[in-house]
C-alpha cells in the first residue's frame, strides 16, 4: 500500500513503533510504501556469532571503526548498488532522523577510505537495522560485530534486521513470526537504552572477548 505522500521523520518514527518500515521499488521511483513482513529477521543480541576468521580480522584492527561520524556517506554506500530501495525521499528522511538523534551509523574505514558500514533507527530499547554495505572483505561483518557490542552495552533488547538473509543467518540472526516480533517490539519500546552509553570505541580484542562470553 502506498505511504502517505507527506512523509516526515515524526511519521516514520510512529510507523516503526507500529512495526512497519518504508521502502521504494527503485532509486528513481518517487513512491514509498510500508512493509510489515509476515516473518521478521532479528539478531538475538546474546547469540551473535563471530567465526575464528572474523575474530582474527577484528583483533588485527586492520579496520578503524567509528560511530555517527559519516552517516550520510554510509547511507550513500548502502544505496550504491545496481538495485536499491533507497530513493531521494528515504535518504532525506533518515538523514533528518540522524540530525535529530534517532538514527545512527557504524563506519568501517581502511585508511581514509570508507569501506563498510551499517545504519538504523533507535526507539526505546529497539534498534531497527536498515541497511549495510561492504567494499572490503568482512567490512560489513566487522560493522555488525561492533554494533552488537554497542547495543548490548547500551541496554538494547531488540535488534530488528527486517528480513533474514543467508549472510545475516551465518552471524546468528533468526526469523520469527510477525506476532512474536510485535510482542518483542512492544517490550523494547517500553524500555530505555542509550546508543552512546559505551563511550569511546572499544578495542577489537574487547569486542571479541565480550562476544565469546555472551554467546
Amino acid at each position: 500500500m502506498p505511504a502517505d505522500p507527506v512523509l516526515t521523520p515524526e511519521l516514520l518514527l510512529r510507523a516503526y513503533a507500529m512495526g512497519v518500515f518504508p521502502m521504494s521499488e527503485a532509486r528513481d521511483d518517487p513512491d514509498v510504501f510500508w512493509v510489515d513482513p509476515k516473518r521478521r529477521g532479528v539478531f538475538p543480541l546474546d547469540r551473535f556469532h563471530i567465526s575464528r576468521s572474523l575474530a582474527k580480522r577484528i583483533r588485527q584492527e586492520r579496520f578503524r571503526v567509528t560511530f555517527d561520524t559519516a552517516f550520510a556517506d554510509v547511507v550513500r554506500g548502502c544505496a550504491d548498488r545496481p538495485e536499491t530501495w533507497i530513493n531521494d525521499t528515504i535518504f532525506a528522511l533518515y538523514t533528518s532522523l540522524h540530525a535529530q538523534g534517532h538514527a545512527h551509523s557504524v563506519e568501517v574505514w581502511e585508511g581514509d577510505n570508507l569501506v563498510g558500514g551499517v545504519y538504523g533507527v533507535v526507539i526505546g530499547a529497539a534498534f531497527f537495522g536498515e541497511s549495510m554495505f561492504s567494499r572490503a572483505t568482512d567490512a560489513s561483518k566487522v560493522a555488525l560485530a561492533y554494533l552488537v557490542d554497542r547495543l548490548r552495552a547500551g541496554g538494547f533488547t531488540l535488534f530488528d534486521t527486517q528480513f533474514l538473509t543467508p549472510h545475516l543467518a551465518s552471524l546468528g540472526a533468526v526469523e520469527i513470526p510477525r506476532g512474536a516480533y510485535h510482542a518483542r517490539l512492544s517490550t523494547a519500546l517500553s524500555r530505555r537504552a542509550a546508543f552512546h552509553a559505551q563511550g569511546p570505541v572499544p578495542s577489537g580484542q574487547g569486542v571479541v572477548q565480550r562476544s565469546i562470553h555472551t554467546s
